[in-house]
C-alpha cells in the first residue's frame, strides 16, 4: 500500500468522513448481532457478539483487498423484465429477504411467543448455528460498506484504517447495545423494525430502486429520539423501588 497519502489533507478528510460513514453503516450490524446472540446460552452471548463482529471487520478488510473482484460484481449477469441483475444485486436481494424473514420471525416470537417455549421444549440455539447466520449477514452488510468505502476514498490504506476503526467501535459498543435491547422490550421491537426496514431497502437496491440512505437513517434516528423520550417519561413516572437493579452484561450468567 502507498503511504504518501499521510501528507495529504484531502486524504485525512476522506479518512474522517469514511470512518463516520462506516460507524453509521455498522449500527445495523451491531443490532443484528446483538439480537441473534440472545439465541445462545447467556454465558456465551458476549463471546458470540465479539466473534461475530470481529469476523465482520475481517470480511470488510478482505473485500477491500479484493476491490477488482468487487467491481466485477456490478457487471450484469442476466436481464429480467427490463432490469439487468448483477452479482451484487443477487447478494443484496438474498440478504435483504433473509433479514426480513429473521426480523419478522423475531417479532412474531416477541408478540405471540414461541410454541416450543410455551410447551417447555425450547432449547438455546447452538453457538455454531448463530455464528453461521451472523457470518452470512456480515457478508451482505460488508458489501454495502466496502462499496461505500470505494466511493469515498481513493487510497486503499485510508479505506482499511477507516474500516478497522469503525470495527473497533462496533466491538466496544456491542455490549452496551445488547444491554439496552435486553433491558427494554420496546427498544428491541424498534430494533427489529429497523432491521425489517433495512432488509426491504436491500431488496429494493437489488431490484434497481435506489433509496437514499439519508431518508432511512433520518426515520431511524427520529424513531430512536421518540423512544428515548418515552423511556424518560416512563422512568420519571415509575416508583424507584419498582425499577429494579440494572441488568448485568449479557455475557455474564444471571441467577
Amino acid at each position: 500500500m502507498d503511504w504518501n497519502w499521510i501528507s495529504s489533507p484531502e486524504a485525512w478528510i476522506a479518512l474522517f468522513t469514511l470512518t463516520t460513514l462506516e460507524i453509521v453503516l455498522g449500527l445495523d450490524n451491531i443490532i443484528f448481532v446483538a439480537i441473534l446472540a440472545e439465541r445462545v446460552k447467556v454465558e456465551s452471548r458476549a463471546k458470540a457478539r465479539q466473534i461475530g463482529l470481529t469476523i465482520a471487520v475481517g470480511v470488510r478488510v478482505a473485500l477491500l483487498f479484493s476491490i477488482v473482484w468487487i467491481m466485477k460484481l456490478t457487471a450484469p449477469l442476466f436481464s429480467l423484465m427490463g432490469h439487468e441483475f448483477s452479482g451484487r444485486d443477487l447478494i443484496l436481494i438474498g440478504g435483504g429477504m433473509f433479514l426480513m424473514f429473521k426480523s419478522t420471525r423475531e417479532i412474531h416470537v416477541k408478540l405471540e411467543g414461541d410454541e416450543k417455549a410455551r410447551t417447555g421444549t425450547a432449547v438455546a440455539a447452538t453457538f455454531s448455528s448463530v455464528l453461521i447466520q451472523i457470518i452470512l449477514l456480515d457478508i451482505v452488510f460488508s458489501l454495502d460498506s466496502v462499496i461505500t468505502a470505494v466511493g469515498v476514498a481513493d487510497e486503499l490504506a485510508v479505506m482499511v484504517i477507516a474500516v478497522v476503526i469503525a470495527g473497533a467501535f462496533m466491538v466496544v459498543a456491542a455490549g452496551t447495545v445488547s444491554r439496552i435491547v435486553d433491558a427494554h422490550p420496546t427498544v428491541k421491537m424498534l430494533a427489529l423494525s429497523f432491521l425489517l426496514l433495512i432488509g426491504m431497502t436491500l431488496v429494493a437496491e437489488g431490484m434497481g430502486q435506489h433509496i437514499q440512505k439519508g431518508y432511512v437513517y433520518f426515520a431511524m434516528g427520529f424513531s430512536v429520539f421518540v423512544e428515548m423520550l418515552n423511556l424518560r417519561v416512563k422512568a420519571k413516572r415509575e416508583p424507584v423501588h419498582l425499577r429494579g437493579p440494572s441488568l448485568p452484561d449479557s455475557g455474564e450468567a444471571t441467577e
